[in-house]
C-alpha cells in the first residue's frame, strides 16, 4: 500500500516564499543614512574618519574613510582618555586600596599647604575640585610639560583656587590628573603602566597608550593615542557592566558610580561646547537619562572630534574615531549620527 503525498498549492508555496523574504528583509538593518552623514560630513571630521557600531555579540557597522586610515590605525583620543583614567581609579577602588571619599591630601600631602587638603577623589574624577574655574578650553589646549606626575601634582596644588571644592563644576585637567597621582602612590607603578595592566591589556587594546615620544609625564586627562578597535573593547566592557568575554574588569558597583551625576545642580563655570547640556559622572558624560534620572546614554566626546558612546537602552555602543587634531566639533552632527544609528537599532528594550 502507497501513501501519497499531498502537493502543495503553487499559489500557497509563493506566498511563503514571499513571506520568508520579507521577514529576512525586516531583519536587515540599512545604515545608508549615517552612511550619507559621514561622506556629507568628512570635511569636518578631517577626511579620516571611522565609524563602528557593536551590538549583540558583533559590530553591525563599520565605514572607514581616508588614504590608510582604518579601524586599527592609533591616534591621539584627546578627552576621550579620560574615560580611561576614571575607569583605572575604579579598579583601585574595587580592590579596596582607596574610597572615592578619600581626600587627596591623604596621598599628596602639598595640597594641605595650599588650602586644597579637603578634595576628595570623587571631586576630582567629577570636575568639582574648584581648581579648574579659572581656565577653558585655553587651558586644556596650553597644559604645560611635566617630567613626571608628580611634579604635575605640585604644580596644581600652588594654583589659585576658583571655589570651594564641591561648589562648581569646572571641566578641565586637574582633577584627573590628581587622582592619576593617587593612583601611582597607591599602586607603586608609573600610571602608564597601571593603565596597561588594569584596562587595556585584559581588554586587548594593543594599540592604546598614555606614553609619549617626547619622554614627558603621562597626561591621564588628554595624552592617549588608541584606535576605534581597541576604544570599541572598552565600551564593550562598559555595556557589559564591567565584563569584557566572560572576565570582569569592573565591578557592577563601579560602573554604576561612574554613570551617575554626583553633585547635581551646581552651577556649571565651564563645559566644552560639544557637551553642552549633559551632566557628568566620573570621567564621562551622562548624554541622555529616562523618567527616573538614570542615565541612559554615557559619553566621553574629545574636543577634537572622537565621540564614543554607549547606549545603555538600545544595548549598543558606537565611537566615531578621527585622526587629527581639529578644534572642538559641531555637537549638531554627533547628534544626528546617533539619530541615525537609533533608527535601525530600534527602540529602547
Amino acid at each position: 500500500m502507497s501513501v501519497k503525498i499531498p502537493q502543495t498549492c503553487p499559489k500557497f508555496s509563493l506566498f511563503l516564499f514571499f513571506l520568508l523574504l520579507l521577514q529576512f528583509a525586516q531583519g536587515q538593518t540599512d545604515f545608508s543614512r549615517v552612511d550619507q552623514l559621514l561622506e556629507k560630513n568628512k570635511k569636518l571630521l578631517g577626511n579620516n574618519v571611522v565609524a563602528l557600531v557593536w551590538k549583540d555579540g558583533k559590530v553591525i557597522y563599520q565605514k572607514e574613510i581616508g588614504t590608510d586610515f582604518t579601524a586599527k590605525t592609533q591616534a591621539p583620543i584627546a578627552s576621550c582618555s579620560k574615560w580611561l583614567t576614571a575607569a583605572t581609579i575604579m579598579t583601585l577602588v574595587d580592590e579596596g586600596k582607596i574610597s572615592l571619599d578619600d581626600q587627596v591630601s591623604k596621598y599628596i600631602p602639598v595640597l594641605d599647604k595650599y588650602m586644597k587638603g579637603y578634595i576628595t577623589i570623587r571631586q576630582c574624577l567629577s570636575h568639582t575640585t574648584g581648581i579648574d574655574g579659572k581656565g577653558g578650553l585655553a587651558s586644556l589646549l596650553q597644559r604645560k610639560k611635566f617630567e613626571s606626575l608628580a611634579d604635575e601634582a605640585n604644580a596644581i596644588a600652588a594654583k589659585e583656587i576658583s571655589n570651594n571644592p564641591g561648589k562648581e563644576f569646572a571641566y578641565g585637567s586637574s582633577g584627573l590628573n590628581l587622582a592619576a597621582r593617587v593612583a601611582e602612590i597607591v599602586s607603586k607603578k608609573d600610571f602608564s603602566r597601571l593603565v596597561q595592566e588594569k584596562i587595556t591589556r585584559p581588554l586587548k587594546m594593543r594599540a592604546t597608550t598614555f606614553v609619549n615620544d617626547n619622554g614627558n609625564a603621562p597626561n591621564p586627562s588628554g595624552g592617549a593615542q588608541s584606535s576605534a578597535l581597541d576604544y570599541m573593547n572598552f565600551l564593550i566592557m562598559i555595556l557589559n557592566k564591567g565584563v569584557f568575554e566572560g572576565k570582569r574588569i569592573l565591578s557592577e558597583e563601579s560602573i554604576g558610580e561612574m554613570q551617575k551625576n554626583h553633585f547635581p545642580g551646581l552651577p556649571v563655570k565651564f563645559t566644552p561646547k560639544v557637551a553642552e547640556g549633559f551632566e557628568y559622572g566620573l570621567g564621562e558624560w551622562i548624554q541622555e537619562k529616562d523618567a527616573n534620572g538614570n542615565s541612559t546614554v554615557v559619553s566621553s566626546p574629545g574636543l577634537f572630534g572622537t565621540w564614543p558612546y554607549v547606549d545603555k537602552c538600545r544595548g549598543y555602543a558606537a565611537i566615531i574615531f578621527v585622526k587629527t587634531i581639529l578644534g572642538e566639533q559641531k555637537k549638531d552632527f554627533y547628534l544626528q549620527f546617533k539619530e541615525a544609528v537609533d533608527e535601525q537599532v530600534g527602540p529602547c528594550k
